[in-house]
This record gives structure tokens, sequence and C-alpha cells, in this order.
């Protein structure tokens, strides 16, 4: 392992970004996620040598340096067919997407109209766990999580890593300061057996030391 390109020859897949879940022609289920973190990770990743499929939900970034190829999707469903398709191929998968735990169970071709019954109630129905379902594969690739917490992030974090059978899951804490939609970002980092802590940074960086220890662990799972 080359210590310039420590991913040089491995195939990653990383999604990014939000789902939004439309509930009619106007209006979307969504969350707060820019993406940047995700964006972040796959120029680091590509940076070390690696292949790189960026899978991006509906955000407002250019794609980095160095990306071997970008598919863009809007919805949960999409961002699964399109995780499922690429990661055959992948050697390390890193799920940085927030994608949406439910979809409203039935879309409205039409905009919605206010009515003397008052606001309509939606049914929602959840969506698949893209990260679980690759967790499950056999054989699989190096299957990173991450997990945006705003409480009992650890114990969170690793449920999350022993429920989905992750081999590594990196989390950080939700607030004004890092996190969703800001540019700094800092990360606990849990695999099976430690942990590791990478201070608060921009996300830029924070995402080069992340993808350093990604390919140490993969490489001592996964001997040459």
């Amino acid at each position: 392992m080359s210590p310039d390109a420590p991913l040089a020859g491995v195939k990653v897949v990383i999604d990014a970004g939000p789902t939004y879940e439309d509930i009619d022609p106007v209006r979307f289920l969504g969350n707060r996620s820019s993406g940047k973190m995700g964006f972040a990770i796959a120029e680091a990743a590509a940076a070390a040598g690696a292949a790189v499929t960026l899978i991006a939900g509906p955000v407002a970034l250019a794609t980095p340096t160095g990306i071997a190829r970008r598919v863009d999707v809007r919805s949960a469903l999409q961002m699964r067919a399109a995780v499922l398709e690429a990661v055959d191929a992948a050697d390390i998968f890193i799920a940085t997407a927030a994608v949406a735990d439910w979809r409203v169970a039935g879309y409205s071709p039409r905009k919605i109209k206010k009515g003397p019954g008052g606001a309509p109630v939606l049914e929602l129905i959840e969506n698949p766990d893209i990260l679980a379902e690759v967790a499950a594969r056999d054989p699989r690739p190096f299957v990173v999580g991450f997990a945006a917490e705003t409480d009992h992030v650890h114990e969170h974090a690793q449920a999350k890593l022993v429920r989905k059978k992750l081999d590594m899951l990196a989390a950080n804490h939700v607030d004004e300061r890092v996190g969703i939609g800001a540019d700094d970002n800092e990360l606990e980092l849990i695999w099976p057996g430690g942990s590791e802590t990478l201070p608060r940074a921009p996300k830029r960086e924070l995402a080069r030391a992340l993808v350093a220890r990604i390919a140490a662990h993969y490489h001592a799972r996964t001997p040459a």
C-alpha cells in the first residue's frame, strides 16, 4: 500500500446528500443535509487513488475533482437502485447520505389544495434501509456507515454499528456549529473492538483523515 495512494486500485462507492420524498408536484419531505461531508470524502478517496462512484441526492454541489462517475438521484428508492447497481463491483461502500426514513404512501399527481377540513393527513411508509441491505450481502464490500445524532452519540452509534453489522461507523453530534449544513464537523469513529475521535475541523480536512483511517482498516481486513 503506497502512503501517497493508499486506495490505489480500490473501487469505492459513496452516497451523499439528502433524499426528497415527493408529496405532490410542489411539496416534499426532506432534511437539511447539504452533501458537503460526503462530497469531501469522495474527493479525498479519489485523491488517495480510488476509483470513486458518487451517488448524490439533490444537492447544489459541483462534482469533486477526480471522481470516476457521478449519479444524481432524488428519492430513497432511486438512491437504493443506484447504490445496489454500483456496489456489485465495489471494494468499499461509504454511506454518508441522509436517506429519508419514510416516504408518503400515496403521491398526489395534483397539488393538494387547502380545504374546509383542515390539513391533510399524510400516511407514511418506511423506506428501505440501504446501508443494512449492503452490509447483509454475501460477498460484501467493506461497509462504512454514518450517524448524525443530537444526543447520546456514542451509545446510538455503537448500537447502529452492531445492529447493521458494519465494519466502521462515523458518528457526529448535530448542532448549529457542526454537522448538517455546516462547513466544519467532528467525528467519532467506531469499529468492532475500538474507537477514535477525529476533532473538529473543516470537512475537507476531516475527510482526508477519515479516508486514511478507512484505507488502513480496509487493508488490515483484506491483506494484499
